[in-house]
């Protein structure tokens, strides 16, 4: 069976799988509206039929994904993808900048921080004798 083909008719196990997140990740995401929640197919009754999902869904699922490892929120994400739908280019990159610069800062905080602990490191080398200035930097009591 072709890849493409595999996911036109899957489960939500199956789209969790491909998209490497857990089902209740896609839950989340469908409870949050960035992921559609397909009709069930088949069965009757009060919990009849499978919900099947596709290429498509799959697709939004790793966007999700890929917009948080760069730092998105959720709500950012969604905006993001009500964006797509409406071409509001401005928007996304005026979202993409504040991201940019939120990405500046936190990397200024941590290059503070490796120098500090550079500092530290070198300082308890250098002193074998009294309480050592890592572990005395960090004890606030």
């Amino acid at each position: 069976m072709v890849r493409s083909q595999a996911m036109k008719n899957t489960t939500i196990a199956g789209l969790a799988k491909a998209g490497g997140v857990g089902v209740e990740t896609v839950r989340y995401y469908q409870r949050r509206g960035l992921l559609g929640m397909p009709e069930r197919s088949g069965g009757v009754g009060l919990g009849g039929g499978i919900r099947r999902y596709g290429e498509d869904d799959l697709r939004r699922l790793r966007f999700i994904r890929s917009a948080q490892t760069a730092g998105f929120t959720l709500d950012e994400i969604g905006e993001l993808l009500a964006l797509d739908a409406s071409e509001d280019r401005q928007r996304a990159q005026a979202l993409a900048k504040e991201r940019i610069a939120a990405l500046d800062a936190k990397i200024a905080e941590l290059e503070a921080a490796r120098k500090s602990l550079r500092r530290l490191a070198h300082d308890c080398a250098a002193n074998t004798s009294g309480p050592c200035p890592i572990i005395a930097a960090f004890d606030h009591g």
